[in-house]
């Protein structure tokens, strides 16, 4: 039997691989766009090396000053069937607990938006993958579900932000019931932004990038600090929150002051990222 423990108890320190050490994941950064791959075929079955490799991906990207975008996508046809069942033994699961917490805490920390590119099944921890991308574009191929109540645990991740996202009775219904959902059914539920043909999938994605990545960087990350640490939060104190980053953050910035004299100019606004 396992004896239960707190998360803290099974944290552990781990040293960070360099993108050039990844295994399983493709790292590059270009235009401003940190692209994190993944790419453990046939399925991205989620391990604990894979999991750490997805976090210091995430963690490398987030320090750079030169990238505003990350980009979560897939090398393979299924974009992630979720954890390997080989990591659910007495012995491994504490780790593979700890790296999958780390991954999915630096997806939700990481100051830059991060966009998700679905072109399969997203299931169990791909499903939070998606789930926990800021943004989510998607194909006809993908579909989304959380079977995990079918092998007798559920999913943890999924169950503290589905209610976020698409309220807490179809929260339980995707939980309880571990059914999947098709990309036209996620599109309506919220869990995607867009839904488009497989044949414009890269060329949406690319207008998508370079609308998001013409702004300023530092102003990016705010707008999602605001966003997000509002959730949770009366509509009063999200405004309280949202207001502070505005006044003592934003009008710091010299991109915020350079904005409005281009606006007062009529001219494009030239970016410092700073």
């Amino acid at each position: 039997m396992i004896k239960p423990v707190s998360v803290p108890d099974f944290m552990s320190q781990v040293v960070r691989r360099k993108p050039e050490e990844f295994e399983f994941v493709k790292f590059a950064i270009d235009g401003g766009v940190a692209r994190i791959t993944l790419n453990r075929p046939d399925h991205n079955l989620l391990n604990e090396v894979m999991l750490r490799e997805i976090s210091d991906a995430i963690t490398t990207a987030g320090e750079r000053d030169d990238v505003k975008l990350l980009v979560l996508d897939s090398a393979c046809k299924v974009f992630c069937g979720g954890i390997d069942i080989g990591e659910y033994t007495s012995q491994r699961v504490f780790q593979m607990l700890d790296a999958f917490h780390a991954a999915f805490a630096g997806m939700l920390d990481v100051g830059k938006p991060v966009l998700c590119v679905i072109n399969g099944p997203a299931i169990g921890g791909g499903a939070e993958l998606a789930a926990f991308g800021d943004l989510v574009v998607a194909t006809p191929k993908a579909r989304f579900a959380q079977p995990e109540i079918t092998i007798g645990v559920f999913p943890p991740l999924a169950s503290t932000i589905l209610p976020f996202l698409v309220g807490p009775k179809t929260a339980l219904e995707l939980v309880l019931t571990g059914e999947a959902v098709t990309a036209e059914r996620a599109l309506e539920l919220g869990l995607i932004n867009r839904l488009v043909p497989e044949a414009q999938l890269e060329q949406t994605v690319n207008d998508l990038v370079s609308r998001i990545t013409a702004h300023s960087g530092p102003v990016l990350t705010m707008a999602k600090k605001a966003i997000l640490g509002g959730m949770g939060l009366s509509l009063r104190d999200g405004m309280k929150n949202s207001m502070s980053i505005f006044l003592n953050e934003l009008y710091k910035l010299e991109d915020s002051q350079e904005g409005l004299r281009a606006l007062v100019e009529k001219r494009k606004p030239n970016w410092k990222n700073k």
